[in-house]
């Protein structure tokens, strides 16, 4: 943008300064033909002098034109307006991995969990559970539901909403991994995640598990997977601080992993799981 600005700037003075030059051109013919006629008035008489300036005029005719010095078409407004967006939309474009879409794959739901229509926000149920049909796919004592997309490679981003919550799991699980019966949340069983447990603290789901130094109460995770590298990093997606840190070499496909956790009949843990989208 700043580049842009000097280009404009040195245009409009290139134009300012040749407008310049020939509104000076035409100020000298102006001030010759007015010493002409001084020059003729002193030496004629007043009938053979306005004769003369008859002649002079169409001898200027022509060589006069309006030079307008006014720059009210300069572009000030293309460095004005909502600039830091306008160029924050234009990085967006090549920025990768941008915060991806997710969806939750309902097939995988628990009984107990409720998904919004858009598939992009998980919640315990205190009701009946749902009479949905069982299958090897779905979730039975879990309260767990996988996103719709398998990773295989590349390199991927998003970001979930943990605000008000005191219990929940978050990350990634081999697409084959187990999804009945009790299960242990753990990489050798094909779960990479971290975990709020007891209100308000943060463990990574290793074996045993590695307690988070998390200062103040996370809104909002990012999860960063290089799927080639073996990486699995977690963020506070508010200041991007880092998390924790999983290396491993992935046996097959991964899906992203949600579990809101259980409710509470006293108001606890009663928010959703959201996924954050961002759209342009």
């Amino acid at each position: 943008m700043l580049e842009e600005l000097e280009a404009d700037t040195a245009r409009t003075l290139t134009d300012i300064e040749q407008k310049v030059q020939r509104y000076s051109q035409q100020l000298r013919k102006v001030q010759e033909g007015a010493q002409i006629l001084q020059e003729r008035l002193a030496e004629t008489d007043r009938h053979t002098f306005l004769a003369g300036v008859a002649s002079l005029s169409e001898r200027l005719k022509g060589k006069i034109h309006e030079t307008n010095l006014t720059y009210e078409d300069f572009p000030t407004s293309k460095y004005t307006g909502p600039l830091q967006y306008t160029i924050w939309k234009s990085l967006f474009q090549d920025i990768h991995p941008v915060p991806a879409a997710l969806t939750l794959d309902p097939g995988t739901a628990h009984q107990r969990l409720i998904l919004s229509d858009d598939c992009t926000i998980v919640a315990y149920g205190n009701l009946h559970p749902q009479p949905l049909q069982d299958s090897p796919k779905r979730f039975d004592v879990e309260v767990s539901v996988l996103g719709s997309e398998a990773f295989s490679g590349g390199v991927h981003y998003w970001e979930v909403v943990v605000a008000e919550k005191t219990q929940w799991v978050i990350g990634l699980a081999h697409e084959a991994a187990s999804r009945k019966g009790s299960i242990q949340i753990q990489p050798s069983r094909g779960f990479y995640c971290i975990v709020m447990h007891d209100g308000n603290q943060y463990s990574a789901c290793t074996e045993p598990w590695t307690r988070l130094n998390v200062r103040d109460k996370l809104d909002k995770v990012g999860v960063f997977l290089d799927y080639d590298q073996g990486l699995l990093i977690f963020y506070n997606a508010d200041d991007m601080s880092w998390l924790y840190t999983f290396r491993e070499k992935f046996p097959g496909k991964l899906c992203s992993y949600f579990s809101p956790g259980q409710s509470h009949a006293n108001g606890k843990n009663v928010q959703p799981l959201r996924i954050n989208t961002v759209r342009i």
